[in-house]
């Protein structure tokens, strides 16, 4: 019989639809393989792209010329505009905003056919650093209360270029997503005096049903009302309200987000997926009832009207399969 299940964080209600229980190979949809063709993300195509806010490069290597093994640029279609005053003004009943924000690409190597499932380690943690040094390079400027960091990766997953790359987003505002998980952990802190994620975790580690892999820093694990088939979510151990380097040292989450990227491409022969980090708002980063993590998105069903019209999700896989599919598999 199917379950409805309740999101202990945001109170989301999602339907485990076992009746339409699928393995991971019901899933499989054309690879998302590199297909090729011009780029402007590759080596020696760096004049086509804007110009570099940063990079990772060599000693004696000019901005905006090969050399580099990470780049960030600005977003050649930006959602939202860097220059600017910010004015907030009403219409009658409605509020509105001008467009200021910040909108960047994080191009994660410069080789085309890799990904941050296939590529060395050592990339990946580049790429987390640039994160967290775009995050607070822009937490400097006022107009701003939140940056979002996410990856498309796959046409499906709403990316335009196949060339693997993460972006960011800078907001005057809060995202409505993350004020409810803010306060829902807030009024959970209240009534309990403990984290809700940290509670989370320990009981998780405990059941390990949902478990998918940890090491001495994160876990993995299928969240208990997942919206999706194999949403993953990876969270630090310890509480921790922002995103940022725990001794300087992102060499342990770089480890554990590989392995699940890698682990999700072997068994979904590799599928489009959305990740996206949320982190404390600018105004409270050091908090004790929220606590970063990551979300990891596969792209494999599709939303309809049934959950534009309810707000539920409908999800063919149990979590609980779905992490021992993950735990499973073979890398």
């Amino acid at each position: 019989m199917s379950e409805l299940r309740k999101d202990p964080i945001v109170g989301r209600w999602v339907i485990i639809s076992v009746e339409r229980g699928k393995r991971p190979t019901d899933f499989i949809s054309p690879s998302q393989r590199k297909k090729g063709g011009f780029c402007p993300f590759c080596h020696g195509n760096e004049h086509t792209a804007p110009p570099e806010i940063m990079a990772f490069r060599p000693p004696g290597t000019l901005p905006d010329s090969p050399g580099w093994t990470l780049r960030v640029v600005p977003n050649k279609f930006p959602a939202l505009q860097i220059h600017g005053e910010l004015n907030k003004t009403g219409e009658g009943i409605f509020d509105k905003i001008n467009g200021i924000g910040a909108h960047e690409v994080v191009i994660e190597t410069p080789e085309h056919n890799l990904s941050l499932a296939t590529m060395p380690l050592k990339a990946v943690e580049d790429a987390l650093w640039a994160y967290y040094m775009r995050l607070n390079d822009l937490k400097k400027d006022q107009r701003f209360r939140y940056v979002l960091i996410f990856k498309n990766e796959g046409e499906d997953a709403g990316a335009s270029l196949e060339h693997t790359h993460s972006q960011l987003i800078a907001l005057p505002i809060v995202p409505k997503l993350v004020k409810e998980e803010v306060y829902a952990a807030e009024q959970y802190f209240n009534f309990k005096e403990r984290c809700i994620f940290c509670d989370v975790i320990n009981q998780e580690l405990e059941d390990g049903r949902r478990v998918i892999y940890e090491n001495k820093d994160y876990l993995a694990l299928a969240p208990f009302a997942p919206r999706a088939p194999f949403e993953t979510w990876i969270l630090p151990k310890r509480h921790e309200s922002a995103f940022y380097p725990p001794n300087k040292d992102f060499s342990s989450l770089a480890e554990i987000l590989q392995r699940i990227l890698k682990q999700i491409d072997r068994i979904l022969d590799i599928p489009p997926y959305n990740f996206i980090i949320h982190t404390s708002p600018f105004y409270n980063e050091t908090n004790e009832y929220y606590h970063w993590h990551i979300e990891i998105m596969p792209k494999l069903t599709k939303i309809a009207g049934f959950e534009w019209g309810s707000g539920f999700y409908i999800n063919p896989t149990p979590p609980e399969e779905a992490a021992k599919f993950m735990r499973e598999a073979k890398i």
